[in-house]
């Protein structure tokens, strides 16, 4: 099956996505100032779903159309790469029945949004570790980067059974591996190093970290890419999550001033508030950008 489905690979003039239905257009944020990577923890199916007496499996169905939503707002922008926090390595700690769930839709997701996907230009991309994960999630995911490998408007990171401590811990290991084979020198081991043995190696660091839901934590996700990310949390759950609320975090990172450890002294004019059309400005009460908070991780409400 993998081996005729690899044979419908073929590369296609993507379709830009359709407008937003209210007919808002991107903000008018300068190239060099929109983040080449963008990294959102899906947030809030539960709270989303119990708010209104459903079931948390119902919450999780309603974010599946918010993936492609989130693509489509990124691809408008000229965002380069979006990763999407599905399912953790701590997310198994769940029921049996969510857990359950979580894998099949993760799975069903991958199949039927695929095709979309790749009409829009996005090459699907898996971070994440195999023990544990249902072999048709697997399936489905080599399928889908194997029938979207050639596109290149957009790198869609679907992370799935991921945790940032583990990808670093599985770099490490393999680095240690080849060591003691003999095959690299443990005096040249550095950053550069550790980096090509990451799942995805190519992928860039994370310029925008995006949390809806109101929490305030990065929660175990793209810990070695987002050392230097920018933090925008939102009050608003996943499911009513739209590319507006990508547009508006856009707008908050341009504004920031990233000085990577340095320090210089100049005019704060990055991107000036009469830069943008007054209704691309950000809502006060959708942000908060005050530092992460102590609390201890627990298991997280989505994904």
């Amino acid at each position: 099956m993998l081996r005729r489905r690899r044979a419908e690979r073929v590369q296609r003039v993507a379709r830009p996505p359709e407008p937003h239905p209210s007919g808002a257009t991107p903000p008018a944020i300068p190239a060099d100032l929109v983040p080449k990577h963008i990294a959102i923890v899906m947030d809030g199916n539960g709270r989303w779903a119990n708010q209104r007496g459903l079931s948390r499996i119902e919450g999780h169905k309603r974010g599946e159309a918010v993936v492609v939503e989130a693509a489509k707002g990124a691809i408008e922008l000229g965002v380069k790469w979006l990763s999407l926090y599905a399912f953790s390595t701590e997310n198994w700690r769940r029921s049996p029945e969510e857990v359950r769930f979580l894998m099949g839709f993760s799975r069903d997701v991958i199949h039927h949004r695929t095709d979309e996907l790749a009409e829009l230009g996005v090459r699907v991309r898996w971070a994440g570790r195999r023990p544990r994960l249902w072999r048709s999630v697997i399936k489905e995911l080599e399928v889908a980067e194997e029938r979207t490998r050639d596109n290149t408007v957009l790198n869609l990171a679907m992370c799935i059974n991921y945790g940032g401590r583990a990808e670093v811990g599985d770099a490490a290991r393999e680095i240690a591996r080849l060591a003691a084979a003999g095959r690299i020198n443990p005096e040249k081991v550095d950053e550069r190093t550790i980096g090509r043995y990451l799942y995805q190696p190519d992928m860039p660091d994370v310029d925008l970290f995006i949390r809806p839901s109101g929490e305030q934590r990065t929660s175990n996700f793209l810990l070695w890419q987002s050392a230097y990310a920018e933090l925008v949390f939102q009050d608003i759950l996943w499911p009513d999550f739209d590319r507006l609320d990508l547009w508006r975090a856009c707008e908050v990172f341009a504004r920031r001033d990233r000085r990577f450890g340095g320090a210089v002294d100049k005019p704060d004019d990055a991107l000036p508030d009469d830069h943008l059309p007054d209704d691309h400005l950000p809502d006060d009460h959708l942000f908060d950008e005050s530092a992460d908070d102590e609390r201890a991780a627990d298991p997280e409400e989505t994904r």
